[in-house]
């Protein structure tokens, strides 16, 4: 269920999501709070859940992992605890950096990075013993969209493109 937000609560997040290493003074002159003020709103939004988790967003290539992935798995059975003993093991890989339950062809999507091919096979063969039975692999060529902010306080969706009219006749 959504949690309820006025227009200061969606400045601060706004803000945060921006650039989550501003200060809470810098926070407080954007939102015309007090710092106080600022700062008892930031923590609510953490403690109800709103803000999850605040961290830097690291370039993998640039620190020694070239090889980044996207790896569907697909379990042969769907009872829980096959499905737990599967999760288990992906958050206990440090080289999977996201994975996503879904619903679809595919059970899991996960993003994997991996300092080589070795490397990265190890982890496919971590996946496959541990109940992925269908592992299909999908190189990550360049990010063509970072991950982005939440769009909040944006009422309506965009509007679809309007077709174009056939040039008008000059009449005969």
């Amino acid at each position: 269920m959504a949690i309820k937000l006025d227009e200061i609560d969606i400045q601060l997040l706004a803000q945060l999501q921006a650039d989550a290493d501003k200060t809470n003074v810098e926070l407080a002159r954007v939102t015309g709070l007090s710092p106080a003020a600022t700062l008892h709103r930031v923590r609510a939004l953490k403690e109800s859940g709103v803000i999850r988790i605040v961290r830097a967003h690291v370039d993998p290539a640039l620190v020694g992992f070239p090889l980044q992935v996207f790896v569907m798995a697909t379990l042969p059975r769907h009872d829980p605890r096959s499905g737990a003993r599967f999760e288990a093991y992906v958050r206990s890989l440090p080289q999977v950096i996201g994975a996503d339950s879904v619903a679809g062809e595919t059970d899991y999507i996960l993003s994997v990075v991996a300092r080589d091919v070795a490397e990265l096979a190890q982890v496919l063969a971590g996946l496959s013993g541990r109940g992925g039975e269908r592992l299909v692999t999908y190189l990550r060529l360049a990010e063509v969209k970072p991950p982005s902010s939440v769009p909040l306080g944006v009422a309506e969706s965009p509007k679809p493109a309007r077709p174009r009219r056939a040039a008008a006749r000059a009449p005969r």
